[in-house]
């Protein structure tokens, strides 16, 4: 059975913060940093933990909101799910949080179970987090960088050639947080970068692979984008 626990962060600045952190079967693994959306380490996000450590990757998922409230994790099947994250993405500072997330990742890459594995390390984000692991990725050194639906990229898009890692993107063309004029947008900054790679998946709006909403979750395009994703993880980030 894969390890689950709770890493504690230091912050930048100071002060700590949690990451939910499961090691997969084999003990080791390299890492991947798991970022939340606007629900918090919600139940969705343990359960993309829960996907990566299947894959051989230990997986850890910060607790970005922890500047204002240590713990939120709400359960987007809760009728009044999406106004409860709203609000705490609308109080959330952004610059802070990149910041946290750039500490986490170092955090991850220094864990024995990483460090056995050569402490190579990437990030992946869902919607806030999509924009958030952009940001590390110019930022940081992750060893790759995959973006799900990251509204926060088309306006950060002059950080593009700071980007040396391998970076995925995954858009839905139904988005309406991120309509086909932002992504081709997006698409445009990478031009020319072989280390860029797109999906855009046909018929799913944002937040496609929230299997825990009903309002967002589209089973094709994330059985689709998960392939994608595997095939990426295993060219860029191998076990």
């Amino acid at each position: 059975m894969p390890e689950m626990r709770t890493e504690m962060i230091v912050a930048p600045g100071g002060g700590q913060f949690a990451g939910h952190t499961v090691v997969p079967d084999a003990g080791s693994g390299p890492g991947l940093l798991v970022i939340q959306e606007i629900f918090g380490v919600s139940p969705y996000i343990r359960e993309v933990c829960d996907r990566v450590a299947a894959l051989g990757y230990v997986a850890m998922a910060p607790d970005l909101y922890w500047r204002i409230a240590p713990g939120v994790s709400i359960d987007e099947q809760d009728p009044g799910a999406l106004q409860q994250g709203l609000g705490y993405g609308g109080r959330l500072d952004f610059e802070a949080a990149v910041g946290d997330a750039v500490a986490a990742l170092q955090h991850l890459r220094g864990l024995p179970e990483v460090a056995a594995a050569g402490g190579r390390a990437g990030v992946m984000g869902f919607c806030l987090g999509g924009g958030i692991s952009y940001r590390v990725a110019a930022a940081a050194d992750p060893d790759c960088a995959i973006s799900y639906y990251g509204s926060a990229v088309p306006d950060a898009l002059g950080l593009a050639g700071q980007i040396a890692c391998p970076i995925l993107f995954h858009f839905g063309l139904e988005d309406q947080y991120l309509n086909r004029e932002r992504q081709a947008a997006v698409q445009k900054a990478f031009a020319g970068n072989p280390l860029a790679e797109f999906h855009h998946h046909e018929g799913a709006g944002h937040a496609f692979d929230n299997h825990n909403s009903a309002m967002f979750s589209h089973p094709e395009a994330a059985a689709a984008a998960w392939g994608q994703t595997r095939a990426f993880l295993r060219e860029r980030l191998p076990v």
